[in-house]
This record gives C-alpha cells, structure tokens and sequence, in this order.
C-alpha cells in the first residue's frame, strides 16, 4: 500500500515535471496594451462578481461569427416601484445592453454599478464628473441572486430540520439518513458551545439562534463557493443584519447584574467606575461590529484571492505560470472549505459568549 502511495506521489511529480519543461517562454515580448486592458478586464469581473446582482451568471462568451457576448444564467424577477409596481425577469435587460419598455417607462441596467436606472426610448445616461449616473433610479424590490440564495437555504434548512425532528419523533430519538450527519454538528454547538459560554440554566434560551445563525452562514459561504458565483455572507449588510440580531438579543435579554458591571462596576473606586462606564458602553457596539467586520472581511477576501489566482492564468498565458495559478487556485479553493465552516464556527462561538455575559449571575 505504501509503494502504491509512493509510486502515485512519483506519477504525479512526473507530470508536474514535464508541464513545466514543455511550458512556452514566457519571456517573449507582450503587448503592454493588450496585457493592460486585460488586467482592467480581470479587475472589473472580479469587482462584478463581488456585487449582488438580477441573475445567476453561469458562464459567457463572445460568438465568432455575430462578434456578440452570449451569456448562460439563471434569469430572477425584476420588481420596481416607479407611480406604481413594475414587473419583468432580468433576462429582458441583456446585462444593460437593452431597455425594457414598461408601463409607458423605461428602464435600463447599469453593468457598473449593477443598479437599475429610469431613462429615456434610447437609453441614455446623464454622467456627473466622476462618472456615475445622475438619472433616477425606483424603488428597487427585486429577487436579487442575494435575496434568492438567502430564501433558497431558509428553504433548505427548513425542509431539512423538520425532516430531522420527525425522524426523531419516528424513531424513538435516533436519527435517520442525513440526520446522521447533522446530529453530531448539533450535538457539539449545544455541548461545546452553548453549555459552557452561557450556562445550563439558560443555554436552551439561545439554541434555536444559535444554531440557525451557525447553519445559515455554513450553508452560505459553501454556496459561494460554488460556479453560481454567490457572496451573500461578503456582502456587508447581511453581516449587519446578523450582527444587529445578536447585538439584540443580547441587550434584550441582560440581566441587571450585566448593566451594573457596565454602567457602575463593582469592587472600583469611584473615579475608576467614571473612567470605565463609557469605555464598557462603548464596548457593547464594539462587539457586534467586530462580528460584521471579521465575517465580511474574510468572506470577501477569500473570493478577491481566489477569482484574483484565476485571472493570473489568463494572464501568464503559458504552461508554467498557468499551471502553478491553477495548483494555488486549487489550494486556496480547498481551504476556503475550512474558512466556511471556521467562520460559522467563529460567529456562534462569539454570540453565544456575549448571550453568556448577559446572563451570567452575580457571583460569576
């Protein structure tokens, strides 16, 4: 069995080897031009990709025969309040290319900024001096690739939850078929988590968030990793909107030993309490921005690297460099898995150790 391993792990080398003795020069002369406008062009995709957007883009390219861009997504409705509702599938804007005719309006997309804009038959833009668009824009309700990904696991986690309480109901307590999986993940948020940052008192108060924030951010970032090209959880305002329920649920449900240690600590000199009180205040923000910020950050910088590694193939343009950005690419892909998991992990643990100071007794 070892001399099989070794003998793969040779294979393997072998081939790496003669990819590289095979790869092209690259030290042939490029055209700065070309190579300028095709770093603009990674650039631009990569910010595209980072934005939320009226459909699923799955794939594109340009037909050789009509020089035109085709692209194979998954259209979403389109739902605009303008004097009254307005209602098309994204599919009818071609990526900003065309102006869908509603109600007497018009309205066209902006590829930039991915935002739908009011203009005239042709389509046309009024820019200011930095270039962004001075034209009006409705009221934007539409069934976004964000909001879609977000109701698409809201779904899954209910089909899939309720499907595990009743096996349990069924089978006397023991799970079945993917509960098998998912029970030791629920096991361990209720035994490793909850019990020992809030209590055994008060855990099962704070089990149903956290373990729905853990599976909802889990199952989020996996879908980012996926060809649909999905970033909820690197999208600022979804971290907000998490962050901003456990900064609730926090203070909402703190005790009065919690405040006092805030407002007027215990067992400090009068003047030290002065000192420590907005300084302990200021803290109660602090922690749920932390949780925004870190979540978003990695999130967000896990897909710049990873579409930035993809891109460098497309620039080196040879065997050598292509095929080492492809093995980073490939790398990075694997431990972006982790980093998915981790961060769940990471925002749990941390909501429930800020539900256990809410509720911590006195003599804690």
């Amino acid at each position: 069995m070892k001399n099989l391993k070794h003998s793969i792990i040779i294979i393997f080398a072998l081939i790496f080897g003669l990819t590289i003795s095979a790869a092209p020069n690259d030290n042939k002369i490029k055209d700065p031009k070309k190579e300028g406008s095709l770093k603009t062009e990674i650039k631009e995709y990569i910010t595209h990709h980072l934005k939320d957007s009226h459909s699923y883009s799955i794939t594109s390219w340009v037909d050789e025969e009509t020089g035109k861009k085709v692209y194979i997504e998954i259209p979403l409705p389109v739902i605009l309040y303008d004097n009254g509702f307005h209602f098309f599938m994204s599919s009818a804007l071609k990526h900003g290319k065309k102006v869908v005719e509603s109600n007497g309006n018009y309205y066209k997309l902006n590829y930039h900024d991915s935002k739908i804009y009011k203009t005239n038959k042709e389509g046309v833009f009024d820019y200011d001096s930095d270039h962004h668009p001075l034209n009006e824009t409705p009221l934007d309700f539409s069934i976004t690739k964000n909001v879609a990904s977000i109701i698409l696991v809201a779904i899954l986690m209910f089909l899939l939850f309720s499907g595990l309480a009743k096996s349990f109901a069924k089978n006397k307590g023991i799970s079945k078929g993917l509960g098998r999986f998912f029970e030791p993940i629920i096991l361990y948020i209720r035994d490793e988590i909850a019990i020992p940052n809030i209590g055994e008192k008060k855990y099962k108060n704070y089990m149903s968030f956290l373990l729905t924030v853990f599976f909802f951010v889990w199952f989020l970032n996996m879908l980012g990793l996926t060809p649909l090209g999905v970033n909820v959880t690197g999208n600022i305002a979804v971290t907000f909107s998490l962050a901003l329920l456990t900064f609730i649920i926090t203070n909402f449900t703190a005790n009065k030993s919690y405040w006092g240690h805030i407002f007027w600590m215990p067992g400090v000199p009068v003047l030290i309490k002065i000192v420590l009180a907005p300084i302990e205040l200021l803290g109660v923000f602090i922690k749920p921005f932390s949780l925004l910020i870190r979540l978003y950050a990695n999130i967000q910088a896990g897909h710049i690297v990873l579409y930035s590694l993809i891109g460098l193939m497309f620039i080196f343009k040879g065997y050598l460099g292509s095929s080492l950005s492809f093995g980073l690419a490939f790398f990075i892909s694997i431990i972006e898995i982790l980093v998915a998991l981790l961060q769940a992990y990471i925002f749990t643990m941390l909501s429930a150790l800020y539900f256990g100071f809410a509720v911590a007794e006195e003599d804690h």
